[in-house]
């Protein structure tokens, strides 16, 4: 594929994520896998699959096209349009299943559907069947035995009895700022808001209050007719949703599970399984958290589980757990590494970092961790047989496990994509098929570490350089906050940074202070000032590569690009540091971290009343004089994640100062550019932008 293809494939296949299969459900029996999937790499319709493991068949059980009576292929319908620019995929994206597998339900376009995933003899037409609802439908959770299926409408929740189509009101919202059974931006809740009891009889519901929370409005400047649309964010400083949880028996009659909230106001996990409901609860200064146990019956809680923190207390994916025996399955922080932690005590050396829990499987704990940080691997643990490393080519791993079967899942420098396979004890490795593109694209990067800090960095090189040929100016293409950017993996963001090197740049990822998946310290070792260590080594790792590759990286013309705390990194560059960087491109950067989620941004720089220093020091509107060099801002104007406001205070900033800059405002476009026309473009005005303002540098 000619390079200048790649940004409208890059679009096309929303960032190559289309055809990978996730989601995987295992049956307990281990005979079965249900997943989702898209059909094709530029198909953005998710749909429902499963993968028999006595024949390695993959079966298509739902497509949401087709339940919908639209062309495969074909655009959303129009209710479905906001999703779509939101997220990489439409249609069924996610699911539920009963205890056994032997059922899933699902929401598309509010409408409520469930499949038989038991019997395979008959054709998947015949094993899917809409439920009619009397409202529209989200959310939708399968009872342990699938007889039944608790669903969110109008914020309250409702159970479906499969066996007659008796519908009912389980918990009724009596107010719009109160939601009963559902996730909301304004809490911490993840993907769900309901959890049924092992035997049926009751639900867990999360009761949201928004009407605390501070109101914005989301306009459409393009479109002057439209209304606003209101949006609850608990920017910093500013109160919290009012988060509450209830045990809710069938006829309706509910009792509180009982906690200090104002002392934990953060929910941040829940799970219930046979031995009973879990809870993790956090304080607003995220120095303390609490494991409690509740009694189903009374609601009452016991601490399972205390944790503190100087700092602040990082919350791990996947926990916490029970397994089959009852020992509680917990992950934190413990000197220098994230430990698992079982019934209170570390089970995993000093030297590996847990990532995520993916699954316990009865006293199996199936888990990601690393020894080094671009390098995420696939570990068990158990009280039998300790730890065991399940995976073992270089890589970045996922997965999950049930019945004694696993799955492992695989992103490798070595090929695009990702491999799928499903590992059973005494039978061959069965492949579930990716179906994504290739990007056409090879990556020529070296992995390196540098300067005094040992600095994990990538360096791309166009494919065709050649020692001795001139200097290349240099993008640095960094992240810079909370999430890894150098792992060894084909990611979206490396070959959009070999796609820029192979139009004549030298760029440059580096993972420094703040970033994950290295040791506790590292990543906080930005507390009180997010801005100055990421800076510090950016730079630090510029200078150390350039000095490991002489003449190769031209000094003397830098660019900067990055998107999000990304953005704000750019921005900080050429604000801070124009000696170093010669011009930057922001796409939706945090300029303002007053205006910014309370519970993200109050990790690193604390309360604004009572550190309101930390905030003066990150924020870059007072930077506005310094700008002497070329910056593109870029928003999405749609955006209620990092609110239009950063770049328009930024720009009115800059305009006061009379410094010269360009904005690129984007109607209709969340924090994620992902409609295929923008996406593409998006790419090709970057490029337009670093060729003309790198071209007469000084």
């Amino acid at each position: 594929m000619a390079t200048a293809d790649f940004p409208r494939l890059y679009a096309r296949t929303r960032r190559f994520t289309l055809g990978i299969p996730s989601a995987f459900r295992v049956a307990p029996d281990g005979q079965r896998v249900v997943f989702l999937r898209t059909r094709d790499g530029g198909d953005p319709a998710s749909c429902l699959w499963q993968l028999d493991l006595s024949t390695g068949q993959e079966t298509l059980l739902a497509d949401p096209a087709a339940l919908l009576g639209i062309e495969p292929g074909a655009a959303p319908p129009d209710e479905l349009a906001r999703q779509v620019s939101r997220r990489p995929a439409w249609g069924i994206t996610s699911y539920r299943t009963d205890l056994a597998v032997r059922h899933a339900c699902f929401a598309v376009a509010g409408r409520l559907w469930v499949a038989d995933l038991d019997d395979i003899a008959r054709p998947a037409s015949q094993r899917i069947r809409e439920v009619t609802v009397q409202e529209s439908a989200s959310a939708p959770s399968l009872d342990p035995a699938g007889t039944q299926v608790a669903y969110v409408s109008a914020g309250s929740v409702r159970i479906m009895s499969l066996a007659d189509g008796r519908d009912r009101e389980l918990a009724a919202s009596d107010d719009a700022d109160v939601t009963f059974g559902q996730a909301d931006p304004a809490a911490l809740l993840g993907d769900r808001g309901l959890w049924w009891a092992p035997d049926g009889s009751r639900l867990l519901l999360a009761r949201v209050d928004t009407s605390p929370v501070q109101q914005y409005w989301i306009s459409d400047p393009a479109d002057p007719q439209a209304e606003p649309v209101q949006v609850r964010y608990p920017k910093v400083g500013t109160p919290n949703a009012d988060v509450s949880l209830w045990l809710t028996a069938l006829d309706g009659g509910r009792v509180a599970v009982e906690w200090d909230r104002r002392a934990f106001e953060y929910l941040v996990a829940v799970t219930w399984d046979g031995h009973g409901p879990l809870v993790a609860v956090q304080s607003r200064d995220q120095r303390q958290l609490h494991v409690l146990a509740v009694d189903p019956a009374t609601g009452r809680t016991s601490v399972r589980f205390r944790d503190t923190d100087s700092t602040w207390i990082s919350l791990v994916p996947g926990v916490p757990r029970y397994t089959a025996s009852g020992a509680l399955v917990w992950a934190c922080d413990r000197g220098s590494a994230r430990r698992l932690i079982v019934d209170g005590e570390p089970v995993t050396p000093d030297d590996l970092q847990v990532h995520e829990v993916l699954d316990v499987d009865g006293d199996v704990v199936l888990f990601a961790a690393s020894h080094d940080q671009p390098d995420i691997q696939l570990w068990t643990y158990s009280t039998g047989g300790g730890l065991d490393r399940v995976s073992t080519e270089p890589g970045v791993h996922g997965g999950g496990r049930a019945g004694g079967t696993t799955i492992i899942a695989r992103q490798s420098l070595a090929q695009p994509g990702t491999t799928v396979v499903v590992r059973r004890a005494g039978a061959p490795d069965c492949p579930i098929a990716s179906l994504a593109e290739s990007p056409g694209l090879d990556l020529r990067i070296e992995l390196l570490r540098v300067g005094e800090r040992q600095l994990r960095s990538a360096l791309l090189l166009p494919s065709w350089h050649r020692p001795g040929t001139p200097p290349l100016p240099v993008l640095v293409d960094s992240y810079g906050g909370a999430a890894q950017r150098v792992v060894l993996a084909q990611t979206p963001s490396y070959l959009v940074s070999q796609w820029f090197a192979e139009h004549g740049f030298a760029v440059i990822s580096t993972d420094g202070r703040g970033t994950p998946g290295r040791d506790p310290g590292w990543e906080r070792a930005t507390r009180g000032d997010i801005a100055t260590p990421v800076l510090q080594d950016q730079v630090a790792a510029l200078h150390a590569i350039a000095g490991q590759h002489q003449g190769v990286l031209d000094l003397h013309r830098v660019a900067i690009r990055g998107w999000s705390f990304g953005g704000f990194l750019a921005a900080l560059a050429v604000l801070r540091r124009p000696d170093i960087f010669h011009a930057a491109i922001a796409g939706a950067p945090v300029t303002d971290q007053r205006l910014y989620n309370a519970h993200f941004k109050e990790r690193y720089l604390g309360h604004p009343d009572s550190e309101p220093e930390n905030y003066d020091r990150c924020s870059l509107l007072d930077d506005a004089p310094n700008l002497r060099r070329p910056l593109m801002l870029i928003h999405g104007l749609a955006d209620d994640n990092v609110v239009p406001a950063h770049t328009l205070r930024l720009s009115a900033a800059l305009l006061r100062a009379g410094k010269p800059h360009e904005v690129l405002l984007l109607p209709g476009v969340t924090h994620a550019p992902l409609q295929p026309e923008i996406a593409e473009n998006l790419l090709l005005v970057q490029l337009d932008f670093l060729t003309r303002r790198l071209a007469n540098q000084d």
